[in-house]
């Protein structure tokens, strides 16, 4: 069985995405850019060396989002990241998991990542805010591994850190767009 990747994606759905961003610059340029993030995406993470599976919500979205075409889409699990993140470290093998707020990622960083989980219990690529881009893990895992993990915080990858008890690879730092200032910063310090 090839290593899955699997992206986190909410449909773009008019007003219901990147709330926090839409507020900084209105919600039709948001709404063209998280399509573009989500498109950026998928484009960067294609490679034969592993599957790409789309983990979308809401169900009503699968199979017709645009941006989705052509991949394998499952529904996200219902609940907390915690359970969505369970849900997908359930199956067996290794297996990575990103979301669509860092564009900037590419195929070099998801072969690290696979390439980390020969040697390491888990791998993160951590964010600038304090949580993470991408979380590795060789499934299944422990349930505990996604408890007391303060979500959207600065101390989420800490959080998480301290629940996993064994090896962590790190791959380089990159920045979620949730905002205006993390946009900016993002357009002037990468390729986007």
């Amino acid at each position: 069985m090839k290593p899955r990747v699997y992206i986190l994606s909410r449909a773009p759905i008019f007003g219901l995405a990147k709330t926090r961003l839409a507020a900084d610059i209105g919600k039709v340029h948001t709404h063209r850019l998280y399509k573009s993030m989500i498109k950026k995406v998928i484009r960067r993470t294609q490679d034969p060396r592993w599957e790409v599976i789309i983990s979308g919500t809401p169900l009503k979205s699968l199979g017709k989002v645009i941006e989705w075409r052509g991949m394998k889409q499952v529904l996200q699990a219902r609940g907390t990241l915690s359970n969505k993140l369970y849900e997908i470290f359930l199956k067996q093998g290794p297996i990575v998991v990103i979301g669509t707020d860092c564009p900037q990622l590419n195929q070099k960083d998801i072969a690290s990542a696979f390439k980390a989980l020969k040697s390491y219990d888990a791998v993160f690529g951590p964010a600038e805010d304090g949580g993470f881009w991408l979380i590795g893990m060789n499934a299944p895992v422990k349930k505990d591994i996604f408890n007391n993990v303060r979500w959207s915080n600065k101390f989420t990858l800490n959080d998480i850190l301290s629940n996993i008890g064994g090896s962590v690879f790190h791959l380089r730092q990159l920045i979620d767009i949730d905002d205006i200032s993390s946009l900016k910063t993002v357009k002037k310090t990468s390729a986007w």
